[in-house]
This record gives structure tokens, C-alpha cells and sequence, in this order.
């Protein structure tokens, strides 16, 4: 049976959306995850809800404990895991407000713990394959459901992980449009590798909020601004969230 565990999923919680809650209390090898989990079920489907910066936004993207979230969820029996995300916008074409079913990640982060393996026992290296970092299946079912309820996205999408939570210079800016990302953001490669390390199928939804800060056109990203947009926006990552649920359990 599918549990399906749900990394940010603003507006989720909501009781009238999410039946059934608890909060849990879990610690791990790694230390304490982000946030309790919550747990509930959404139209019928099992799900484990982690705010991945707290529940009040009070943990930066570089202070994440990324090891203690996925352990956590694995531990909490979650066959699956979906991420939101707020992202920037490095093409013209992907617009404020448009989602993007993540295929690549590019990681450009420098101080984050990116493996489970501390250690390899001797003679049994482990080198988890990344070619194709977001479960194929999950990326099917999201993309299929987005076209269905007429939501603006994109099938397709590399996104660049940076250090946070300063936003980038315009000449990174540049560089990052110019290595081919579509999307910017400071949390989801990381996730993402540790969720392949965990044999967990992981898919990413992001929202862009900003054209990060190479379109001199307009004003530099702020705080401020991508949280206006998010806020306006929200609704169409948790129709699109609850719409896939049952396609997912359906799968198993």
C-alpha cells in the first residue's frame, strides 16, 4: 500500500484537507528532522507530511538536516515522496506562477551532507547511479494530472541548487542560464540525492516565483516578492498534489 510522504506541501495541513491528523515525534541517526511529521490521509491516501524549514520558516536552506528528513520518512514506512519547491525562473518562458515537474538537477552547493555513507564496509563500496535522479513514474503521473486540470507547466526542467540563503549575483545569474538550468533554488538537489541513496521514488514540484536576478529588466529577487507570488499561486501545487494522490496509491 502507498504512503506518500510530502516534503513543504504548503496549505496540506489544512483540516479540511488533510483527515485523521497526528503529529509524531521522531528522531534519528542523524539528528532531529525539520519539523514533527505529520501524518493523516488525503482522499483516502495514506500521507506524512515535513515542513522541510519548520513550521514557522525559522531553519535556512544551508541549516537544513536533509540525512534526518528522508530518514525519517523512510522510517515512517513512506513508499513515495513528492517535494514542493519555490523556485527562480532562469527562461523567459517559464513564467511566475508556472510549475515545473523537475527531470535534472544540477548541484552547486558546498556544505551540505550528501550521503547516508559516512563509511563503506569493507569490500561493499556503494556509488548510488544519478542519471535519472526523479522517479519516472511519479514524473509520469504528475505531468499527466497538471495537463488534465489545465494548470500552467512545464513537462521538463534542471534545477540549480545553491547555497542559501543569500540569492544569486547576476553574473551567477548568467553562468546558470548559460550551463543550461532552467530553475534556481536552495534546498532540492540535496533531497533528492539522499532519497535515491534511500531507494525512496522521489519527484519534485516547483514553482517559479522570480526571474532570479539575470532579466535586468526587472527587479532584482527579494524575499519579499517570492512569497507574494507563492502565497497568490499555492493553490495550484495542492490541486495538483491532491488530484495525484489516488493516481499514486492506485499504482501502489
Amino acid at each position: 500500500m502507498a504512503k506518500v510522504g510530502i516534503i513543504g506541501g504548503s496549505g496540506l495541513d489544512n483540516p479540511d484537507i488533510l483527515s485523521d491528523s497526528e503529529d509524531l515525534r521522531v528522531s534519528t541517526p542523524y539528528g532531529d528532522p525539520s519539523s514533527p511529521l505529520k501524518t493523516g490521509t488525503i482522499g483516502g491516501v495514506e500521507v506524512t507530511l515535513l515542513a522541510r524549514h519548520g513550521r514557522q520558516h525559522t531553519i535556512t536552506p544551508t541549516m537544513v538536516n536533509y540525512r534526518a528528513n528522508i530518514f525519517a520518512l523512510k522510517e515512517a514506512g513512506c513508499t513515495h515522496i513528492l517535494a514542493t519547491t519555490a523556485v527562480g525562473s532562469l527562461k523567459e518562458e517559464i513564467r511566475r506562477g508556472d510549475l515545473v515537474i523537475l527531470d535534472q538537477f544540477i548541484d552547486f552547493t558546498r556544505l551540505r551532507d550528501l550521503t547516508f555513507y559516512d563509511s563503506f564496509e569493507p569490500g561493499r563500496p556503494l556509488h548510488t547511479a544519478m542519471a535519472e535522479p526523479y522517479d519516472a513514474g511519479l514524473r509520469n503521473l504528475l505531468i499527466k494530472t497538471a495537463g488534465e486540470l489545465g494548470l500552467p507547466f512545464h513537462p521538463r526542467g534542471t534545477v540549480v541548487t545553491i547555497e542559501g540563503p543569500r540569492f544569486s549575483t547576476r553574473a551567477e545569474s548568467f553562468m546558470f542560464r548559460a550551463w543550461g538550468a532552467e530553475v534556481i533554488n536552495m534546498s532540492i538537489a540535496p533531497e533528492t540525492i539522499l532519497a535515491n541513496e534511500a531507494g525512496i521514488p522521489y519527484a519534485g514540484i516547483a514553482m517559479s516565483t522570480d526571474y532570479d536576478c539575470w532579466k535586468e529588466d526587472e527587479e532584482p529577487v527579494s524575499w519579499e516578492a517570492v512569497l507574494e507570488v507563492f502565497n497568490r499561486n499555492v493553490e495550484k501545487v495542492t490541486r495538483l498534489l491532491t488530484s495525484v494522490l489516488p493516481r499514486i496509491a492506485e499504482q501502489g
